[in-house]
């Protein structure tokens, strides 16, 4: 599948489950939970194929948590960064979210648990608060805990849907481009009321293109007022085959954008 209908059948299906949630949850909310629970099975899906190591007699999120030992979670937490018990995998979670009385709580768990994973190691200061803006227990997912819980099942389970395929084998970057459509469909007006405003795609791509002219390596990519990370998103695209010898980086007084 070439790389724009990948990404037109990824907006599609994305804007299918806005249709699901149209009136229920606020836009901007959505954006928040939508994005987190994207997030949520890149990280697991990413880490399972860390864990593998391409070992096809190898099922991680069929293993029992008992069976993992110390030395294997802090290998994985010392290259990975955290680690994710196989209970605690997206793809676990959502398999049983429709009948879980305590789908949001155990959410809030696991979350909890993959920030704390990282206690003590050098990336600590990098994980910790990685789902702050993902509020399980909030009341603008519902005012009971049922309705709470109806909402996250639905979240996961039309996520659960979306096919990734192999991430090695994918046309486009999919979690990247799935950020993009809803940062840029419901933030572009969210943050004007404070003098935050989102710089469109398709002005992000000019830049980062001009920024690349006739440059056969740049040293690094910085963007000051990083906001909601669009420019550096395109930077990274159009420097695929380009040195990039110091990486990207970025600066944002807002944390929560």
């Amino acid at each position: 599948m070439t790389s724009t209908a990948q990404r037109a059948e990824l907006q599609n299906k994305i804007w299918r489950i806005a249709n699901d949630f149209r009136g229920s949850v606020d836009g901007w909310d959505f954006k928040q939970f939508v994005l987190g629970t994207l997030f949520y099975r890149f990280i697991s899906e990413n880490f399972t194929i860390y864990i593998e190591g391409g070992d096809d007699s190898v099922n991680y999120k069929n293993l029992a948590d008992d069976v993992i030992s110390p030395e294997i979670k802090d290998d994985a937490i010392k290259t990975k960064g955290y680690f994710i018990y196989p209970s605690q995998l997206f793809v676990n979670v959502a398999k049983t979210a429709n009948t879980n009385p305590n789908l949001n709580t155990d959410l809030k768990a696991i979350f909890d648990a993959i920030e704390s994973s990282a206690n003590g190691y050098p990336s600590e200061p990098d994980i910790k608060g990685l789902f702050a803006d993902f509020d399980t227990t909030s009341t603008r997912l519902g005012n009971t805990v049922e309705s709470k819980n109806e909402t996250l099942a639905k979240v996961l389970k039309r996520v659960e849907e979306l096919d990734f395929g192999n991430f090695e084998e994918n046309e486009i970057e999919l979690f990247g481009d799935a950020y993009e459509f809803l940062i840029g469909n419901y933030a572009a007006n969210a943050g004007k009321s404070g003098g935050e405003f989102f710089t469109p795609v398709h002005v992000s791509k000019l830049i980062a293109q001009l920024a690349m002219h006739k440059q056969d390596k740049v040293n690094k990519i910085y963007d000051p007022a990083a906001g909601s990370g669009s420019l550096l998103l395109q930077a990274k695209k159009h420097f695929d085959d380009h040195i990039i010898e110091e990486g990207f980086y970025g600066q944002e007084i807002n944390h929560t954008t």
